[in-house]
């Protein structure tokens, strides 16, 4: 799987990447560095994912952000460089070796004492106390274990702030999202969870199409 949306040409996604946001240094350093994991790089958002992230952290003006699923670290580094002043990040994951890399990278970026990194199963973290206080969750970002994002929605909702934002990335699933159900069970999670989002109440959707897909959620 890319991280580049399914949608664009090479030439389309370097246009699309030339006027968004760029990647500091560093970011491209850890890009880089996670390329050269392999098949796992795929895992890694998108530029232009990393500059929209950026943008809701900054339109949101969030102080509280929780992410379930951090890989090696550049969604979390884009959400965490624009929170707002005093803003903390609650980073869910259970790869100790992943999130190694993403740990560097945000100490060499100036954020890691902004981001609070829980090596547990998600659901176990979400079900606890995030962040010490009452103050609601501004953001979050949903880019783990497929089966898994029906719970984790349900777990993030009722701690969103009104006008708070729930973004939940490769809901599109390289384009094959519309294929019957079947062998795929990652796919059929993503039609389950598409559709859950789309009824739910507590909150108006859109799915983008951006990167590997892009539901935001804001809690109404």
């Amino acid at each position: 799987m890319s991280p580049r949306s399914f949608l664009l040409t090479d030439a389309l996604a370097a246009y699309v990447e030339g006027h968004s946001a760029p990647l500091d240094p560093v970011a491209r350093r850890l890009v880089e560095r996670t390329r050269a994991l392999g098949d796992a790089a795929g895992m890694q958002i998108a530029a232009d994912q990393s500059a929209l992230l950026g943008v809701l952290a900054r339109i949101t003006g969030a102080r509280r952000a929780v992410e379930v699923g951090t890989f090696t670290g550049l969604s979390a580094l884009a959400v965490a460089r624009n929170l707002a002043p005093g803003g903390r990040m609650v980073c869910c994951d259970v790869s100790e070796e992943w999130t190694t890399i993403a740990r560097e990278t945000w100490a060499e970026a100036g954020v890691a004492d902004r981001i609070d990194l829980r090596i547990a199963p998600a659901a176990e973290t979400l079900a606890g106390d995030l962040f010490g206080d009452d103050e609601p969750i501004d953001l979050a970002f949903i880019d783990a274990d497929k089966g898994g994002y029906v719970a984790y929605h349900d777990a993030l909702v009722p701690r969103l702030r009104p006008g708070g934002v729930l973004a939940v990335d490769n809901t599109l699933w390289s384009g094959d999202v519309l294929e019957p159900d079947g062998a795929d069970a990652n796919r059929t999670a993503i039609r389950a969870y598409n559709d859950h989002a789309a009824a739910d109440a507590r909150v108006m959707t859109v799915l983008l199409t951006v990167g590997d897909g892009l539901t935001l959620n804001v809690k109404l």
